[in-house]
C-alpha cells in the first residue's frame, strides 16, 4: 500500500485492461459478405477496425500506389458499421492505415475471407495474402481467409470459414508470428470441414484464355487447378475437405539454388 502526503493510505492502482484491436480488410471491396462474417467473427476476440477497398481489387497482387492521389471515403455496412473505404490496392489500404489513415496499430491485420481460394501460385496474385504480407512488412502479425467458392454470395456462407479464422487468430494473438512471415488460411465450401491441417505450398495449373474483340483483350479462363494429389499441400488439404495453414515469409531467396548459382563462376 502508499501513504498520501496526507498520511492516508491508497490503494494500489489498477492495471488498465488491454483491449485487443483487430483491423479488418480484404480485396473483394467493402461491402462484400465475406468481409462482413470476418469482421463479426473477429468481434469474439476484441475491437474491430475495418478499412478496404472501395471496389473489388481481385488479383491486383501487391501493388503500392506512389506519388498518384487515392480518395478516400467512409462507407456503412449493413449492420451501421463504420468503415474506411480506399479507392486502391489491398496493400495500399493497409499501408494508408500505417500511416495514419486509420487507428495504428492494431494488434493483429486479419484479410478476407476472400470469394475463392488462394493457394500455391495464386499468393503472389492475391490481394488477400498481400494486404496481409504489407501488414507483416509494417510489424503487424497478420492473417488472410480465402473460401475455396466462388458461389458464396451471403455472410452466412461464410460463417464457417469465419469461426475458424477466430480460432486460427485467437493463437496468433497468444503466440504471435515470427518478422516478416503471415498465415494463410483456405479453407473448403460448406459447412463440413473435416479440420486443419498445417501445409505447404502447393502448385496451381492455370488455364487461362484471351478474348479478343480488335483492339480489345481480356484474359479469361476456367477455375485454376493443381496438383492436388501431392499430400501435405494447400491444395490436397482444400480438395479432401480440410482447412489448409500455410506460413509464408517474405524471404523469396531460392536457398537451395545458391550453391548450383556459385558454381556457374557469375561473380568476377
Amino acid at each position: 500500500m502508499r501513504l498520501s502526503s496526507y498520511g492516508q493510505v491508497n490503494p494500489p492502482p489498477k492495471e488498465v485492461e488491454k483491449v485487443t484491436y483487430i483491423l479488418v480488410t480484404n480485396d473483394d471491396g467493402v461491402t462484400a459478405p465475406g468481409l462482413f462474417a470476418l469482421m463479426q467473427a473477429m468481434r469474439q476476440l476484441g475491437t474491430v477496425g475495418v478499412i478496404a477497398p472501395l471496389r473489388n481489387q481481385s488479383a491486383v497482387g501487391h501493388r503500392k500506389t506512389l506519388f498518384q492521389d487515392i480518395h478516400v471515403s467512409q462507407a456503412v455496412l449493413q449492420d451501421g458499421t463504420p468503415a474506411t473505404a480506399v479507392d486502391s490496392s489491398p496493400s495500399d489500404c493497409i499501408a494508408l492505415a500505417a500511416l495514419g489513415l486509420v487507428d495504428w496499430p492494431p494488434n493483429i491485420v486479419v484479410s478476407g475471407i476472400n470469394r475463392g481460394a488462394n493457394m500455391g501460385q495464386d499468393i503472389t496474385y492475391s490481394g488477400t495474402v498481400t494486404a496481409a504480407l504489407e501488414s507483416t512488412i509494417q510489424g503487424i502479425p497478420a492473417v488472410a481467409v480465402s473460401l475455396a467458392s466462388r458461389n458464396a454470395d451471403t455472410p452466412a456462407d461464410y460463417e464457417p470459414a469465419a469461426e475458424m479464422a477466430a480460432r486460427v487468430v485467437r493463437r496468433v494473438l497468444e503466440k504471435g508470428l515470427p518478422p516478416f512471415t503471415i498465415l494463410n488460411l483456405n479453407l473448403p465450401a460448406g459447412r463440413d470441414i473435416k479440420g486443419l491441417r498445417l501445409t505447404r505450398q502447393g502448385v496451381r495449373i492455370y488455364t487461362d484464355e484471351m478474348e479478343r474483340d480488335g483492339d480489345i483483350v481480356r484474359i479469361v479462363g476456367p477455375e485454376p487447378g493443381g496438383r492436388t494429389e501431392e499430400e501435405g499441400t494447400d491444395l490436397w488439404a482444400v480438395h479432401n475437405g480440410y482447412a489448409s495453414l500455410t506460413p509464408i515469409h517474405l524471404d523469396l531467396t531460392a536457398h537451395r539454388f545458391l550453391a548450383d548459382l556459385a558454381a556457374w563462376d557469375i561473380a568476377p
